[in-house]
């Protein structure tokens, strides 16, 4: 990383950031509305325009009827129907070839100029590539529609959301270390620190999980709280052989696994907010557990009105704060960056010290 800050660059990738939940909120939009599998061609860098004549929208509309979801599910569909649906998708896509500009013309612009170590470059570079492992995770994602998939597979759509997060969480981190790159000494937290770095593992776990929900149609079966229909695990959690496919394919096992997460989660995030605001750490800390436990607090009403409700749009809402939350961990995890045991011969210390 750059010895020194950089706001420049840190605001840069904060921009970014803010274009990744962007890029959270357009995808979860059009795979809310049924979007998923509408665009069934892939031009990442000539398809930056929508289709413009007749003769076009026909050909894009003829894609999109060779797949099972047309043909099963659709199949009275208008041409004004699709373009209503196609618009949506390809917003988002043209937002990812935007959000790829921002992101790879600045960088070779700031390391040219030397405002970027060689290390934090290819760091970046790094980044940049696990992107387009995701854009392209994606379409093929979307390409499935052609083998008889009705819907985007769970094995494709949790994936693809757990690596934009854990893009995500490394782009945020790395703003916010460039902006801030010698932590500030905190003696006697260490453990809180550990605590915000496991409560980030469970968030995108549960976030993952959370994708599954959404892929399989599982917010709509036991749409009740805590309880599922009166059973604590509910019947035929198992029913599917191999077990292993019960965590993928069983919408109710897929539901349980959520709710337990969830919860555990939200146990452990409430209780490292609180320890937060309880250490005096100053007010820029607090302000971020502050966020963090508001956050986490809406997290939790907003999944259980969406699961006894059983609205997708809630869940998409619900979708959009899981993001906001996890950022509020990150960047409590990193304000404790230099937390060390007290008592403790900590490098950090000594080099205070001389």
């Amino acid at each position: 990383m750059n010895a020194r800050p950089d706001r420049l660059i840190g605001n840069w990738l904060l921009i970014i950031c803010a274009m990744m939940f962007g890029m959270v909120a357009g995808g979860g939009h059009a795979r809310t509305i049924g979007a998923g599998f509408i665009i069934q061609q892939w031009r990442p860098l000539t398809g930056i325009i929508p289709p413009l004549t007749h003769a076009a929208w026909l050909h894009m509309f003829n894609l999109y009827r060779q797949t099972a979801q047309f043909r099963l599910l659709r199949p009275s569909m208008t041409l004004a129907q699709f373009q209503a649906l196609f618009m949506p998708m390809f917003i988002d896509r043209d937002w990812g070839r935007l959000m790829a500009l921002v992101f790879a013309l600045p960088l070779v612009w700031f390391w040219w100029r030397g405002r970027l170590s060689n290390r934090l470059a290819l760091w970046l570079l790094a980044l940049f590539a696990a992107g387009a492992g995701e854009a392209t995770m994606g379409w093929l994602m979307t390409y499935q529609g052609m083998f008889g998939v009705l819907h985007p597979s769970p094995l494709y759509l949790a994936p693809h959301f757990v690596l934009a997060m854990l893009i995500f969480t490394a782009m945020l981190w790395t703003a916010l270390t460039i902006r801030n790159p010698e932590p500030p000494i905190i003696i006697g937290h260490s453990g809180l620190r550990t605590l915000l770095s496991v409560s980030i593992g469970l968030l995108i776990a549960t976030i993952g999980l959370g994708a599954l929900v959404a892929a399989t149609g599982a917010i709509h079966v036991y749409n009740t709280f805590p309880l599922m229909d009166g059973h604590a695990l509910p019947p035929h959690a198992f029913k599917l052989h191999p077990l292993w496919l019960n965590l993928f394919a069983n919408r109710a096992t897929v539901q349980f696994d959520h709710r337990v997460l969830a919860t555990i989660t939200a146990i452990i995030v409430v209780v490292a907010a609180v320890q937060g605001l309880r250490a005096p750490l100053g007010p820029k800390p607090r302000d971020l557990f502050l966020l963090l436990a508001g956050l986490v607090i809406v997290q939790y009403i907003l999944g259980m009105s969406a699961l006894v409700s059983g609205m997708a749009e809630l869940g998409y809402v619900h979708e959009l704060n899981a993001v906001l939350l996890l950022a509020a961990c990150v960047a409590c995890r990193h304000a404790l960056r230099g937390a060390v045991p007290a008592g403790a011969e900590h490098p950090l210390v000594m080099k205070a010290a001389e």
